[in-house]
């Protein structure tokens, strides 16, 4: 596994301390080992999840303005479990509604040691933050709509940024964004081996 991370990150044109590369490798074995009780992701096998799940992620992180970040509907951490590791001075709420993939975010925070993590069980409507967030990230919802209506209360005001990790171009969606809410970038995410396109949002909170 040691050698296809080594070849993807070096395809991307990203470069890694040893200790990080061995935290994004054990992500990938607790989340290959729990996923067969826990059925956390449809990836089972391991050198895809460092492709579709590690590389996917991390691809982000140039683009990731500020220190406090929340993940919105986590699911097993991603992006926020492999963007911790390679940002350790950032700190990332995990959050997720689910009590199965919270307990599995709090063992991979306990197994790699990770400090700048806070799993939380909560629905996004109900989870107050304190301080407020430099940014929101999601990959797993369903519309941009959908995670500024959930989640327009997480932001800093005036500087919050909201980050959605896309497939295809959302034109259609971006088309009716809400008042207050302004385009700030689409950026064409090229992750090596991964089928299909994909793009990361970025939008800025009035």
């Amino acid at each position: 596994m040691q050698k296809k991370l080594d070849s993807l990150l070096a395809a991307a044109g990203i470069a890694l301390p040893d200790q990080q590369k061995h935290q994004l490798i054990g992500y990938v074995e607790l989340l290959h080992k729990w996923n067969k009780a826990y059925n956390l992701t449809s990836v089972r096998d391991p050198m895809q999840m460092l492709v579709r799940h590690i590389l996917d992620s991390i691809m982000v992180n140039p683009h990731l303005e500020g220190s406090r970040f929340i993940d919105v509907g986590t699911g097993p951490g991603l992006p926020g479990i492999p963007l911790a590791i390679i940002r350790p001075d950032s700190h990332f709420t995990l959050l997720d509604s689910l009590g199965k993939r919270v307990r599995f975010l709090r063992q991979v925070q306990h197994e790699l040691g990770l400090k700048n993590v806070e799993p939380v069980q909560s629905r996004v409507e109900e989870f107050i933050p304190e301080p407020a967030f430099d940014g929101v990230i999601s990959r797993a919802f369903a519309s941009l709509q959908d995670m500024l209506s959930w989640c327009h209360h997480l932001p800093v005001k005036g500087e919050g940024r909201f980050y959605a990790l896309k497939g295809l171009r959302p034109d259609d969606e971006l088309a009716t964004l809400p008042q207050g809410i302004q385009l700030q970038e689409i950026i064409k995410l090229r992750v090596p081996e991964l089928d299909g396109e994909r793009h990361l949002v970025i939008l800025k909170a009035n």
